[in-house]
């Protein structure tokens, strides 16, 4: 079935992943927000529905270039996707980025004193993420492979599957909010007249680390968790 303006964006994205573009281009939040149906998307941003709905069917994403289809994955091949993708690039790009956002803070909050402020909010996003990378890749995404095994419905000393699931969709909450804060505090990652090239570096790696993080968080809020809570749902119980 066709999807309709009453579907939800998370559900567009799952079906035809090159459409993220689309969203991101609107600024349609399409990963912390993908619950959300089409048409209340749009009224949000005081947008048309039925134009955003033609450019949608349109196809207009541009080439589907470094895209992968999530929904096609079985759980266990989106798990390890996410891990290989999302979870080492974060891993490596965190850390680097973590000196050079407190440079331009130190060099330039005296013109721009938001920046402080900048360097404050990314420490604390670059602490939640690596914290709920390790949660998880030790917790959560072993669980779901069980299920994927057909070993069990998730059950666990922390509750069934649905516990550590509302858990990471929080945090993804929190850290879609922080670089909301971010995009605000920098003018839309733009870099002012006479800025610097390390500036310049850190506003299209900020810019980049958030792409990544909307088609990181809809791969599992969209398409991963809704699986696996599905998949449980359809498993027996563990043995003991």
């Amino acid at each position: 079935m066709s999807p309709t303006l009453e579907t939800t964006v998370g559900q567009w994205v799952a079906q035809r992943p090159n459409l993220a573009r689309v969203f991101e281009k609107l600024g349609i939040d399409y990963c912390c927000g993908g619950k959300q149906p089409l048409e209340q998307a749009c009224r949000a941003k005081n947008l048309d529905p039925a134009t955003v709905l033609a450019m949608l069917d349109a196809g207009d994403g541009g080439p589907n270039t470094g895209t992968v289809d999530a929904a096609a994955m079985s759980l266990t091949e989106l798990t390890d996707h996410i891990e290989r993708t999302h979870h080492a690039y974060l891993k490596s790009e965190l850390p680097r980025l973590a000196p050079l956002v407190d440079k331009i803070a130190a060099r330039h909050s005296d013109k721009n004193p938001r920046l402080a402020q900048l360097a404050n909010v990314y420490r604390g996003l670059r602490a939640e993420m690596e914290a709920h990378m390790v949660k998880e890749e030790q917790i959560l995404f072993p669980l779901i492979r069980q299920i994927d095994r057909g070993a069990g419905n998730g059950g666990s000393a922390c509750g069934d599957i649905a516990n550590p699931i509302r858990v990471m969709e929080a945090e993804h909450q929190q850290a879609g909010d922080a670089l909301a804060q971010m995009r605000e505090m920098t003018d839309d990652f733009s870099t002012p007249a006479g800025g610097c090239n390390t500036y310049r570096a850190v506003m299209h790696s900020l810019a980049e680390l958030e792409a990544d993080m909307h088609r990181h968080v809809h791969k599992e809020n969209n398409v991963l968790f809704p699986r696996a809570l599905a998949a449980a749902a359809r498993t027996e119980p563990i043995s003991v």
